[in-house]
């Protein structure tokens, strides 16, 4: 298994893991659940016309968090938000509830992955694994 597999692993089995975005100068936290591992990234995905959206534009600085029972990863990098249509197209085609909201509100998804992001797999005492992705 790669390294972004066991990122992906973890975040699949905590179901819903936390992103930490700047607002102004101040932290904002929020639970997600959509991700998908596509091309070796693993693509997190937000509407454009969301105050998150608008927070990864003004500073891409991120860090997500998540507890899968056993293992607590932090995930921290920079977001890119490069629009991956392909992506968009496949979070939609998992997601169709979610497709026919963005659609009936002519609202769009916006994708990123972490890029110069480092992974830390951690107990509650010290780090037990941590990886580098630079794309």
């Amino acid at each position: 298994m790669s390294d972004i597999e066991k990122v992906d692993e973890l975040l699949t089995k905590a179901e819903v893991f936390y992103l930490a975005t700047v607002n102004e100068d101040k932290p904002k936290v929020r639970p997600l659940g959509f991700h998908l591992l596509f091309e070796d990234k693993i693509y997190f995905g937000v509407g454009t016309h969301k105050d998150v959206y608008k927070q990864l534009e003004a500073n891409p600085n991120v860090e997500i968090a998540a507890w899968d029972g056993e293992h607590f990863l932090r995930f921290y990098g920079v977001a890119d938000l490069t629009k991956n249509q392909n992506v968009i197209d496949k979070a939609f085609e998992l997601m169709p509830e979610i497709a026919e909201a963005y659609k009936a509100n002519n609202w769009e998804m916006g994708v990123f992955y972490l890029n110069d992001a480092t992974a830390e797999f951690r107990n509650m005492f010290a780090i037990e694994e941590s990886y580098e992705f630079k794309y």
